[in-house]
């Protein structure tokens, strides 16, 4: 997706409408997403429809397709990265239902990008140059899932579990990490894993 950026400082009423005119204007003809705004220290309001900053805030909510849908545009491109790099689709499904619920343009509140929720310096070490590219993110999340398969001796719990939490702390661990919000992230993933297998 093409980023689109708009600063915008004119104070008022009038300076307002045009805003929002221009962000429609963008958003309708290019990027036919999500809004996202925040004003900085001094009070100039930046606009855009890739939130790759933390300070952004959602501001117009573009209608999303179901699930179902977003399986089905990126199927082609899941079915080529498992095969390339030996990862079942459904599992692939299931991290990405579970970290963005298929929205390619998801940025975490620790700064984790796109539909694998890939972090900044994951996506360069996996030569990711725009997270937000589906099939950019897609790859990349598969190839470092895959490390993990192998990692820990293709045991999917534990690979998940060193998706969210790092390969370090499931090592140190020895076994899932008795943190909260990789166990909970475990146990999505493997339900929808679970799901997609039997959808497929």
């Amino acid at each position: 997706m093409e980023k689109i950026g708009i600063v915008f400082s004119r104070p008022g009423l009038w300076g307002s409408l045009a805003g929002i005119t221009l962000i429609l204007l963008f958003s309708a003809s290019i990027c036919k997403g999500d809004i996202y705004r925040f004003k900085d220290k001094n009070g100039v309001w930046h606009f855009t429809n890739v939130k790759d900053d933390a300070r952004y805030r959602l501001y117009i909510k573009t209608k999303r397709g179901t699930p179902k849908a977003y399986i089905k545009k990126y199927e082609g491109i899941i079915q080529q990265a498992g095969k390339e790099f030996y990862v079942e689709p459904s599992l692939i499904k299931a991290i990405i239902k579970a970290e963005s619920d298929f929205d390619h343009q998801a940025v975490s509140h620790k700064g984790a990008q796109g539909l694998m929720q890939l972090m900044p310096d994951t996506a360069n070490e996996l030569q990711v140059q725009d997270p937000f590219d589906p099939e950019e993110n897609i790859y990349g999340g598969t190839r470092y899932l895959s490390r993990l398969l192998k990692r820990f001796g293709n045991n999917i719990q534990l690979a998940v579990a060193a998706y969210n939490a790092g390969p370090e702390l499931v090592e140190q661990a020895g076994g899932i990490p008795p943190v909260p919000e990789t166990r909970r992230f475990v146990a999505r993933v493997m339900k929808y894993y679970s799901q997609f297998k039997v959808s497929r």
